[in-house]
């Protein structure tokens, strides 16, 4: 499949074990995408999945122009988001959890990113689905606002936004969960001026959510250990 070489817009996608609802979610994307007129291409990033997602992205490649498909053996949000962002092509580059973003928001958030290309939008979820959830992103994101003085309040929301001056964020190194902190402290280091979009839909497509307690304390503890870092 060849997407042409002139995609202004590049929306990356991660994909893990979501079989059961990713060729929906791509179908959707594609429809109101197709709508707006720009030229983009779906970059659809599976990263060590163990049930059919390869084979059903391989067939939503061959059917759709637009996406493209990367497949990379070992697992990672952050890994899966840099493979793509390497890849991607447009001027405006995106990526999201496709499992919890609907065709409307993601075609919303690019239209503001077109709107005003000199400053990074991302959403700001500011509605979640359990008590728990709640309470662990809130001690999240005032960790992550305290330890590197940040002014957003929902560290891991997506869909993020930016055109592809903003150099650096093509540039991120993270492999794990902790890339949407470096994504935001890089803004701030940069001056890139970031713009918040309330999202309040908690509905998510399908599949399970990798993140618990486990990965939760990890990313609490790794946002520790980057500022850390960031001192020495």
């Amino acid at each position: 499949m060849s997407v042409p070489p002139d995609v202004e817009q590049s929306i990356v996608l991660p994909i893990h074990n979501q079989a059961d609802h990713v060729g929906g979610i791509v179908d959707g994307y594609v429809a109101a995408l197709d709508g707006t007129g720009k030229r983009y291409e779906l970059i659809l990033v599976a990263n060590g999945c163990t049930d059919d997602s390869v084979a059903i992205c391989s067939e939503l490649e061959s059917r759709y122009e637009a996406v493209r498909l990367l497949e990379l053996a070992a697992t990672g949000w952050g890994r899966a988001v840099r493979a793509g962002l390497s890849s991607a092509r447009g001027d405006i580059v995106a990526y999201t959890n496709s499992a919890r973003t609907t065709p409307e928001i993601l075609t919303l958030m690019l239209l503001y990113a077109t709107v005003y290309p000199q400053v990074v939008v991302k959403a700001n979820r500011r509605i979640r689905e359990s008590k728990r959830r709640r309470l662990g992103s809130l001690l999240y994101n005032l960790e992550c606002r305290a330890l590197f003085d940040l002014s957003v309040w929902d560290i891991n929301g997506t869909p993020k936004v930016f055109s592809r001056s903003c150099t650096k964020l093509l540039e991120l190194t993270r492999d794990d969960d902790l890339i949407d902190l470096e994504f935001n402290v890089v803004c701030k280091r940069e001056g890139y001026p970031v713009v918040e979009v309330p999202i309040l839909g908690t509905e998510r497509h399908g599949g399970r959510s990798t993140t618990n307690i486990r990965s939760a304390v990890r990313m609490y503890t790794g946002a520790l250990e980057m500022a850390r870092g960031a001192r020495t």
